[in-house]
């Protein structure tokens, strides 16, 4: 979704599945711009039972407001759904707040289309 890419792997191993033996508890991801943060996700034995820990917002209206801002959120969204994305509510701008879309990934956690 944001054009992140996995590290290679360490030298002298051919791919992350030769690394770790607990292959598919955690994966880390950066920007090939090197200007974002690294992302790193671990996974918790614990289903999900409240709402996420840490929540996502992801920009993709920056400087927008009003109907082109409601675009490039649909825009993105209609990108994501075939990702496996689920939609959620649209929340229009409150004179406070721009507007917003609330998502989910494909394993239900939230994130809003900021």
């Amino acid at each position: 979704m944001l054009g992140y890419v996995p590290p290679p792997p360490p030298e002298g191993f051919a791919t992350w599945d030769d690394v770790s033996s607990e292959q598919g508890s955690w994966f880390a991801c950066s920007d090939p711009s090197g200007v974002g943060p690294r992302l790193y996700f671990q996974r918790v034995p614990e289903g999900k039972v409240v709402k996420n820990r840490v929540h996502l917002d992801v920009r993709v209206g920056t400087g927008l407001v009003g109907e082109e801002r409601l675009a490039a959120l649909e825009a993105e969204c209609a990108r994501l759904i075939p990702l496996g994305a689920v939609r959620g509510q649209l929340l229009l701008a409150d004179g406070e707040n721009e507007s917003c879309l609330n998502m989910q990934d494909v394993e239900g956690n939230e994130f809003c289309l900021d």
